[in-house]
């Protein structure tokens, strides 16, 4: 299909990885961000074989380990801080590239932000779109700075509170609070932390190597609606979190002691059973189906989102042909990680009985390891 004009709104991990990938196909593309900045928060993100893989796909691959810590094991912990499993994930990338990465966020937006625009991909912040008109030939966007222009296609990566959802599907569903948080904090990384460590029990969490002599830790605690996070006095917050973690857990906590340091948010969801476009609006990532942590997947399904986008845009005959064709090929295995993710998240608050972590983790990487 020829496209003349593409315009994606969010210019995060979702709206960046479709830019590279559309680029790579030579269609021409723009991306607005409403941050002036185009920052992101400083703690790191887990990236699983099936990320690595993406990368790979995408010519990335070597850009992104410069900055990575790979590795292949995953270890757990249960409550008292003694080894329940211990396991190694596919090298989907080939035997000489680990399976799995932790990278830090900043560096992470870096390598996507610097190679889309390397090919070309405009960028302009602080922008955000206030109207759109579709027509069945273009579409008509006008924007918050007052400009407007027209689009062969829009597509919609702003997230799980997206603007564009709202603007061009009145009645989706709205993204619900989950009734949990996740705490996020980077310490020094001790030798021995060779991959991801996993620790259940009252209070579940893990550490994520980030290389440079750098981890992070996370920790999930359940919170009222309404909880909010003062600047000051959240690392005490976040340590009063790890009460009942196993002892490594607790150890390691004493060294969270800058509030700043502290990225602390509630996990709130949304997932749209019906389209996920509207005319020649399409949406992905976050602004279609935000998960929750517990499966690790959530930048993965945003990064598969774009590359599935701009294979079945370069194959169709026609923008609505190729969003279904997107659609059909996204659809069974974003709603396994969301619903699961979700499951293993109630479980973990008592909400709901018999959810088995394990076996859904088994699930999930024997999924992921398949091709997108």
């Amino acid at each position: 299909m020829k496209l003349n004009s593409i315009l994606i709104a969010g210019g995060g991990i979702g709206g960046l990885t479709a830019a590279i990938a559309l680029r790579r196909k030579g269609y021409p593309v723009e991306i607005i961000e409403k941050d002036p900045s185009w920052t992101v928060y400083g703690v790191g993100i887990i990236q699983q074989f099936n990320v690595v893989r993406a990368m790979a796909s995408l010519d990335l691959l070597d850009a992104y380990l410069e900055r990575a810590f790979g590795f292949d094991t995953t270890t757990m912990f249960n409550p008292a801080g003694q080894q329940i499993a211990h396991f190694e994930t596919p090298r989907l990338a080939g035997a000489d590239y680990p399976s799995n990465a932790g990278i830090r966020r900043t560096d992470l937006q870096a390598v996507l932000a610097d190679r889309a625009q390397e090919l070309g991909v405009g960028v302009r912040l602080g922008i955000t779109i206030d109207s759109l008109s579709d027509d069945g030939a273009g579409v008509d966007v006008a924007f918050s700075d007052g400009t407007s222009g027209r689009y062969d296609i829009v597509i919609g990566a702003d997230g799980v509170f997206s603007h564009t959802r709202t603007q061009i599907m009145k009645d989706a569903p709205a993204p619900r609070y989950t009734g949990q948080w996740v705490w996020r904090y980077n310490l020094p990384q001790p030798d021995t932390l060779k991959g991801i460590e996993l620790f259940f029990g009252p209070a579940n969490g893990g550490l994520v190597p980030l290389g440079k002599d750098e981890m992070y830790m996370f920790i999930l605690s359940r919170e009222e609606p309404g909880f909010k996070l003062a600047r000051d006095g959240s690392a005490a917050a976040m340590r009063e979190r790890t009460r009942g973690a196993a002892p490594q857990i607790v150890e390691l906590a004493a060294g969270i002691t800058d509030d700043a340091g502290v990225v602390g948010r509630p996990l709130e969801v949304v997932f749209l059973d019906g389209d996920w476009h509207k005319g020649r609006v399409v949406l992905l990532g976050d602004a279609v189906h935000a998960s929750t942590p517990h499966l690790a997947q959530g930048a993965g399904m945003a990064i598969e989102d774009g590359l599935v986008l701009a294979e079945e845009l370069s194959v169709a005959g026609d923008p609505q042909e190729a969003f279904r064709a997107y659609r059909n090929r996204r659809f069974a295995r974003v709603k396994f990680i969301s619903e699961n993710s979700i499951a293993i998240g109630e479980g973990q608050m008592g909400m709901r009985q018999g959810v088995d972590a394990g076996a859904i983790n088994g699930q999930s990487i024997a999924l992921m390891a398949q091709p997108i």
